[in-house]
């Protein structure tokens, strides 16, 4: 069995695969956590793959090195990619991870990979699977704190799922409808103008906010969660 972490800006996931077959997933807040739950499975484990966007996961790498045969992702992996990102040292192993789970559906394609969640990361490799580079942008939950430290009146909102109204009536409202419907309009404006450039072009959509953006979103596109963790097993089976 592979298990594959995800360290990721607000939890961890972990999964397992029988080969490239996804069999189970959990989620933890802190490693002691995700330390029991691989002791737990320790029998079962033949080598484990990770991601991280943190810091947290240096000692637990240094931990587990000590019983398992331990593959951590980043630019300089042996991939099915080609990293063609200019600071390839400050690319986030997410991004890759990201890009690596939509070839598996989608090779020798244009495919713009969009992964919201703290931030939304889009993610553009091209249909020789080279990986040139996308954009980083606040995620829903970033631009409502953002409002609020960098303000002195507005308040803090929680993600409201239900409201889908541009036109606020009141100060929450408001506050909703640009964090809510910019980000949409943000993302459906940035799928066009791929489609512009690139023919053919195949979206996939993942993150903890995809579900809801996926409801609102005119555009056609490939959606899963697991598009990250997919990925860091993809890069896992490729060096062996």
């Amino acid at each position: 069995m592979n298990l594959v972490i995800d360290f990721g800006n607000t939890q961890i996931k972990c999964a397992q695969f029988n080969n490239l077959s996804l069999t189970n997933i959990s989620t933890f807040t802190n490693s002691s956590d995700l330390l029991c739950y691989i002791a737990s499975l320790s029998q079962h484990i033949e080598q484990i793959a990770l991601s991280s966007v943190t810091f947290e996961h240096v000692k637990l790498v240094t931990d587990l090195k000590k019983t398992y045969p331990v593959f951590q992702l980043n630019a300089n992996s042996k991939l099915p990619i080609k990293i063609v990102y200019k600071s390839p040292e400050t690319l986030g192993a997410d991004r890759i991870a990201a890009s690596l789970g939509a070839y598996a559906y989608f090779k020798k394609s244009n495919v713009l990979t969009i992964d919201a969640g703290t931030c939304v990361k889009y993610n553009f490799v091209n249909e020789c699977n080279e990986f040139e580079g996308g954009a980083i942008s606040p995620g829903i939950n970033m631009r409502l704190k953002a409002l609020n430290e960098h303000t002195h009146a507005l308040p803090l909102l929680n993600f409201n799922k239900d409201y889908s109204n541009p036109i606020g009536t009141n100060t929450h409202e408001s506050i909703l409808s640009g964090a809510l419907n910019g980000t949409i309009f943000e993302v459906e404006g940035m799928i066009k103008h791929y489609q512009t450039k690139y023919k053919n072009l195949q979206v996939c959509l993942t993150g903890g906010d995809s579900d809801y953006l996926s409801k609102h979103l005119k555009n056609r596109f490939f959606a899963s969660q697991n598009l990250i963790l997919t990925g860091i097993n993809l890069a896992l089976n490729y060096q062996n």
